[in-house]
């Protein structure tokens, strides 16, 4: 029989018989063994094409709302405001991004660095507890594909064996309608939700100024997104299952984050095996008798599959974990009168020892940094500045010594302003003690603007500390100081300088 969640299988294999010249498939691989070759192609390397049956259950009602509610989010996410700004935008243009109604810069690298570390150790924990629960239930492939565009598929062209006696039928009128208007609505779809991610990168309103203006005024941009929408429209209509099975590797790292005691969605063989058909005629008594167990074979849980594995085989790389099984094996089991949970989401310990979900250390090490890292991403966001500024010596200039025997440096400043409201900044050197010069006493700094000036700042010699002295310049932003600037002020070479 087919190997058991967690078991290693010892085997010889047996030479095959001599291929057809035609055939080009490697020697020794056992077909009878679902680790030898992936489900979704035969012995030639063809695709075989996934029907899977339209999945019904508590556990996919469950899902079906929480997909309409990321949708939801998809579709409105550019035009919802806080504070006047997009709750998510990634101006990758502008090199402006906007979460929440927070705006974060370039400046802000060392912020994004930190949150894209803790959403990666996020992603370790929650799959080394709950594995692919991402991949099931949140992930925006799975969601588009089962939650959108196979919910039309079904709708146009019916279950798995209406699209099966379908696509194995001549071409009819009724044929060409239903293939024509499957992807028609697919590509139509698929600009939409090409239209939807540019806005989510240069904004609504300049998408919604696009979309009204003559289309020949922008050949390029519209060449562009009807290339990505066909992209877009080939993932969802051919390629499909394949991108969770070749492309993300999110797949092959499970093998490393997944351990014994990770709560996946998996079969109880030690319940279910040995399987066998259900009769009426046959007790439970007499089938346990038998030596038969739960299991009654029926396929349902692969009928279900958007992948085309049997869950029964273990865990595989391939399983998303969108619990469509764990519905039709529980669906069954009501049929037969046997207990549900022959599939359900469990742990290898769970089902072998009956071991419920167990800190282990690894898990506890995976929370102790998650802690860690959030709570610097919390003080970073709380301690981050509204403006930032940037202050270097003018580039090819040289110290000038003044009538009064004083020493001056011109800097150019730059001021980035963070907010959604104008600013006005000041500065004021804070050491050592000296005179300084703004090219206007306040700047004042626009909403998401960058503002420019220049400062001279005006040293006695007795200030100097050398050939090159340490300075720091406050900003300030309404009579509140918001960052301290070092730079380095340039003097001629002296001995014997004293140093403040």
């Amino acid at each position: 029989g087919p190997a058991r969640q967690g078991e290693t299988e010892h085997r010889t294999l047996t030479p095959l018989p001599p291929l057809p010249p035609t055939t080009s498939v490697a020697q020794g691989i056992d077909w009878d063994n679902f680790r030898d070759h992936i489900p979704t192609a035969d012995q030639q390397g063809r695709r075989q094409w996934v029907y899977p049956r339209r999945p019904s259950g508590p556990l996919y009602k469950y899902r079906t709302w929480l997909s309409y509610a990321l949708l939801a989010f998809l579709f409105l996410g550019p035009f919802l405001r806080i504070n006047g700004n997009p709750i998510l935008m990634m101006n990758v243009i502008e090199r402006k991004f906007t979460i929440m109604g927070f705006i974060f810069w370039p400046q802000d690298t060392l912020l994004f660095a930190v949150a894209m570390l803790t959403v990666f150790i996020m992603i370790a924990l929650f799959t080394a507890v709950f594995g692919r629960i991402w991949c099931g239930w949140l992930c925006p492939q799975t969601v588009l594909m089962e939650m959108l565009f196979r919910k039309i598929e079904y709708a146009i062209e019916g279950d798995a064996d209406d699209q099966r006696k379908l696509n194995a039928s001549p071409w009819t009128p009724d044929k060409i309608r239903r293939k024509a208007l499957k992807h028609g609505v697919f590509f139509g779809l698929s600009f939409i939700i090409g239209n939807l991610l540019l806005a989510y990168i240069i904004g609504s309103d300049a998408l919604f100024a696009i979309i009204t203006d003559n289309p020949f005024n922008h050949l390029r941009g519209l060449t562009a997104m009807i290339l990505f929408s066909l992209l877009f429209y080939g993932i969802f209509a051919r390629f499909r299952e394949q991108a969770c099975t070749f492309v993300c590797p999110y797949g092959r790292f499970q093998s490393v984050l997944l351990d014994e005691n990770s709560i996946v969605v998996a079969y109880d063989h030690k319940r279910g095996e040995k399987r066998g058909r259900f009769s009426r005629k046959q007790s439970l008594e007499e089938r346990a008798a038998a030596g038969l167990g739960h299991c009654v074979n029926c396929g349902w849980c692969v009928e279900v599959c958007p992948t085309g594995i049997d869950i029964r085989n273990g865990t595989q790389m391939e399983c998303v974990n969108c619990t469509a099984c764990i519905d039709a094996c529980n669906n069954v089991m009501d049929r037969v009168g046997l207990p549900q949970g022959l599939i359900r989401y469990a742990s290898l310990n769970g089902i072998e020892r009956g071991e419920r979900l167990k800190i282990t250390p690894r898990i506890k090490l995976y929370c102790a940094i998650l802690a860690g890292l959030s709570l610097l991403l919390v003080t970073l966001v709380a301690l981050r500045p509204p403006v930032e500024a940037t202050i270097l010596r003018a580039p090819g200039s040289l110290f000038q010594q003044q009538p009064n025997g004083n020493i001056s440096n011109v800097y150019l400043v730059k001021v980035m302003n963070k907010t959604t409201r104008d600013i006005p900044v000041r500065f004021e050197l804070l050491k050592p003690e000296g005179n300084m010069i703004v090219a206007g006493e306040t700047v004042l700094t626009g909403r998401e603007q960058l503002a420019s000036t220049a400062i001279v700042v005006e040293l006695a010699p007795d200030q100097l500390a050398g050939e090159i002295t340490p300075v720091r310049i406050g900003v300030f932003a309404n009579d509140k100081k918001v960052d301290s600037v070092k730079t380095s002020f340039l003097g001629p070479r002296r001995s014997g300088a004293v140093r403040r």
